[in-house]
């Protein structure tokens, strides 16, 4: 990475996940007898702009509602968030949606952004970092779901406040989602600090099967490039043509699932084994659960929070919430 970049932020932590650490996941998900591979692992590089395009998607409704509701409210989320403010932003990916709040605050303590793929947080940061020149840009490339307990954060002035767009909170599932927003919480009620966060509602299934299955095939591209990685980074030899992207919205368990799917009977030799798959045996590489606004509401009070606001879109699609703790 150009060090170029790295001398724009204020700091950088390098806590990224070795690569054996993803071999060992790939050998241990695809020994399961229901095969799967961690969806933190989609966003390599090449992941993380495959997802920026995503979201520029017609079908993918996510992004463009939870960016209005971001921008018609910002107002109610300034008065909210306080002045000086620490932004700690989650999984900020290009780190578009908190230009809204850094635009509409009359003044933050700070910005830190966390996320797992590292040359394209250096990136992001230093950009932002060059769009607010009076703002400390500070970046920790590290798993969050893990742990909190980074230098950058502690060293931190300013009141913290969590942001963590894009509804990035359905990749767990309920019991891990509690247990997360837990940590969360106790991180944040050391500084009294709070948590901006998006939630996907509960909607139709034509609408959330297309968002996931766009026409263009960028979602498809998406999902293979877990794949793409295993074959570059733990020398995997899975021939990509052999397997499709499927997802579809399960109603009984409130989620939509991602897939790939083995279009043959094949074996792939990863890290010397040899994994077999059948024909039209899948990988199970995502969840993204769907919560009415009395789920998250009861999740948020397991966890630790209480709710002191809360935006919705006029079609009931997506929320923004605003939580303390309790």
């Amino acid at each position: 990475m150009n060090s170029q970049l790295l001398d724009k932020l204020e700091a950088f932590y390098d806590l990224e996940p070795e690569i054996e650490d993803f071999g060992d996941a790939v050998l241990r998900g695809l020994s399961a007898e229901n095969k799967t591979l961690p969806c933190k692992f989609f966003y390599d590089l090449r992941g993380s702009r495959l997802f920026d395009e995503i979201c520029e998607l017609d079908e993918y409704y996510v992004t463009r509602t939870e960016i209005g509701l971001l921008t018609d409210n910002t107002d109610d989320i300034s008065k909210c968030l306080g002045t000086d403010c620490h932004l700690v932003e989650f999984g900020s990916g290009s780190s578009t949606k908190v230009r809204i709040l850094l635009d509409a605050m009359q003044q933050s303590a700070g910005y830190t952004a966390i996320d797992i793929s590292r040359d394209h947080l250096i990136a992001s940061c230093a950009i932002l970092a060059d769009a607010y020149p009076g703002l400390p840009v500070s970046a920790v490339c590290a798993d969050y779901s893990q742990a909190l307990d980074f230098p950058a954060l502690g060293a931190s002035s300013g009141r913290p406040v969590a942001f963590f767009p894009g509804s990035s909170l359905g990749n767990f599932d309920e019991n891990d989602a509690v247990a997360f927003l837990a940590r969360v919480s106790a991180f944040l009620s050391k500084s009294d600090g709070g948590l901006l966060i998006g939630v996907d509602l509960k909607k139709d299934q034509a609408t959330l099967n297309a968002a996931y299955d766009d026409a263009k095939g960028v979602t498809a591209a998406f999902n293979l490039n877990l794949l793409v990685r295993a074959n570059t980074e733990i020398g995997a030899n899975f021939d990509l043509s052999a397997y499709r992207h499927k997802a579809f919205y399960n109603a009984e368990l409130g989620r939509v699932e991602m897939h790939l799917v083995s279009t043959k009977t094949q074996s792939v030799t990863i890290k010397g084994q040899s994994i077999d798959f059948a024909a039209e045996e899948r990988i199970h590489t995502e969840n993204s659960y769907k919560y009415s606004l009395e789920q998250f509401a009861s999740i948020c009070r397991d966890a630790g929070f209480t709710s002191s606001k809360v935006w919705c879109d006029a079609n009931q699609l997506f929320s923004v919430h605003y939580l303390e703790t309790s």
